[in-house]
């Protein structure tokens, strides 16, 4: 496998996990559910912007820090900035709402809301990405 081949596998490897996060929050968004929805939103931006360094060569730790890795990807393209600054708050869904001792509930609009930033990520990504790389679907929009 040659490496452009390898580049676009993997690059590609990792917007298909961020679409099944993202159609994961889509169904989760019900209010019994929505804790997970929130953490799979945050998922799906955290892959996303793995996917940008990956195509990039761009090496990352292994962190679900969103600032940080916003960071690398604002250094190869400033034009993010736009679609990266509002999802930079889903880093505290990585962690703190999958476990007990989270006083905050989320409202199914703050899911939706969520959602549609995690969303915003992905497209942003995947706008600026080769089509080659991009999954076959992007998963329930609903």
């Amino acid at each position: 496998m040659t490496p452009n081949l390898f580049l676009l596998d993997e690059t590609r490897a990792w917007l298909l996990r961020a679409a099944e996060d993202l159609a994961a929050a889509a169904v989760l968004t019900a209010p019994a559910t929505l804790r997970s929805a929130l953490f799979h939103c945050q998922q799906a931006a955290e892959k996303s912007l793995k996917a940008f360094l990956t195509w990039h060569q761009t090496p990352f730790p292994r962190t679900h820090n969103l600032t940080l890795l916003s960071g690398f990807c604002l250094e190869l393209d400033a034009s993010l900035e736009a679609a990266v600054a509002p999802s930079l708050a889903l880093t505290r869904f990585a962690v703190a709402m999958r476990y007990p001792g989270e006083t905050e509930e989320p409202s199914t609009a703050e899911g939706r809301e969520w959602l549609a930033v995690a969303r915003a990520i992905f497209d942003a990504i995947c706008f600026r990405l080769p089509p080659e790389t991009h999954p076959d679907s992007y998963g329930p929009r609903g």
